[in-house]
């Protein structure tokens, strides 16, 4: 039989799987996180006709004489150029902006994706849309994740709580105005002129959670030297106490003494009340501006999770019912030496191969893998023009094949021919 009729064979072939492969493209151009494949060609053996012969004395050297035996596909390539962006605005998408992969189980085996459409199941499991669960680490009770622990299935419960905790130090700042009036005595024609009074609170937390008010009184008194002002301290549990608050005359807070001036200790800036440090290291005494606030205490009361948000480094911070924010979980991405060895399982997911390397599973943003977006889905990366030019391609290439066939046989009819 002809050779050509068999190249022609292994044509239709090639070109019929590269048919495949654009079409597969063109299928998920509107798939999330799909990567489109390239087809690649060789052309297989060739059959030596004459073989080259080196050059002599008076005679020149000849090459050889080889009649090609057809093609076959080299490989199918993915390439995982990234995709663009969708705006969804749902908090469960993710999109990785640059190289890696989310890193999901289903049973016992562990894939690989680019699609973060996720969503949660009944039990607060973050999951894929055929069920697969999402890996990550989950935080501590002080809201800590450790990247370096092992991977567990994300879980983020409505139960999912903030606990308690005790407040131990409460802290105010700005300004006592330190040309306020200490006040004056009743006198003829003169009515009494009461002291500048200034009263600021801030709730404070036990280890139940239930809170009480720190209330602080400052009285402006009469000083030859500097600013001076009377504080009156309780937390409205029976705690209370009084001190003397003192500034130097350049406006900065030189201490804080017990009642009737008596020094309490060393030279001061903060006293205890029922348990909680108050501390007024920041006030300052300046003329003219009254802007003494509380500024922060470190307790809270107990808190459950209402929603939550994506960092960039795959933090999932909680918004919680306390009105704070504390980190629930960390999602893992994982990268490979090579990608392109992975292995397409279906439903968006990749295995890896031998091929491929080992997955190295680490935090967002570090060790070469991308930045986390939530809110977004990464699209397909597939290129309409590129692939509608690839079918014309390929659609060529087989009709120019069929055409070797084709004339082939008409060699052999001719051949069949010359016996009439």
């Amino acid at each position: 039989m002809l050779r050509s009729l068999f190249s022609g064979i292994s044509g239709l072939r090639a070109h019929q799987t590269m048919l495949d492969v654009t079409g597969n493209n063109i299928a998920n151009v509107n798939t999330a996180g799909f990567k489109s494949s390239q087809t690649q060609f060789q052309d297989t053996l060739s059959q030596v006709l004459t073989n080259g012969g080196g050059a002599q004395a008076g005679v020149g050297g000849t090459n050889p004489a080889q009649v090609g035996l057809g093609v076959r596909v080299a490989g199918i390539t993915t390439n995982f150029q990234q995709g663009s962006s969708q705006l969804t605005n749902r908090s469960t998408d993710m999109m990785i902006n640059g190289d890696g992969f989310f890193t999901v189980t289903k049973g016992d085996e562990q894939f690989y994706t680019r699609a973060g459409s996720f969503n949660f199941n009944s039990l607060g499991q973050l999951v894929t849309s055929d069920g697969a669960l999402v890996q990550g680490w989950a935080a501590g009770p002080d809201g800590t994740v450790d990247v370096n622990g092992p991977l567990s299935p994300l879980q983020l419960p409505i139960a999912t709580l903030m606990g308690a905790s005790v407040t131990t130090r409460a802290e105010f700042k700005g300004n006592l105005p330190a040309d306020a009036t200490a006040g004056e005595p009743a006198g003829i024609g003169k009515a009494e002129v009461p002291p500048t009074t200034l009263h600021r609170t801030i709730d404070v937390f036990d280890d139940a959670g239930n809170s009480r008010t720190v209330e602080l009184t400052f009285t402006k008194v009469a000083s030859a030297t500097g600013s001076r002002w009377g504080l009156s301290a309780s937390d409205g549990t029976g705690a209370a106490g009084q001190f003397d608050v003192t500034f130097d005359g350049s406006g900065q807070l030189t201490d804080i003494t017990a009642p009737g001036g008596a020094p309490d200790g060393a030279a001061t800036t903060s006293f205890a009340l029922g348990g909680v440090t108050v501390d007024l290291a920041a006030l300052t005494g300046y003329a003219g501006i009254t802007s003494v606030e509380a500024a922060a205490q470190d307790g809270q009361r107990a808190g459950t999770l209402l929603s939550f948000s994506l960092s960039p480094d795959g933090t999932l911070m909680g918004s919680f019912s306390n009105g704070l924010k504390q980190a629930v979980g960390q999602v893992a991405l994982a990268s490979f030496a090579n990608p392109t060895g992975l292995l397409k399982a279906g439903d968006s997911l990749y295995r890896t191969s031998v091929n491929s390397g080992d997955a190295m599973v680490g935090a967002a943003g570090t060790g070469g893998r991308g930045a986390l977006a939530g809110g977004a889905l990464e699209m397909s990366n597939v290129d309409l023009s590129s692939e509608f030019t690839n079918l014309i391609v390929a659609q060529r290439g087989f009709q120019a094949n069929s055409r070797v066939i084709t004339t082939s046989d008409e060699l052999l009819q001719e051949l069949v021919n010359l016996k009439r």
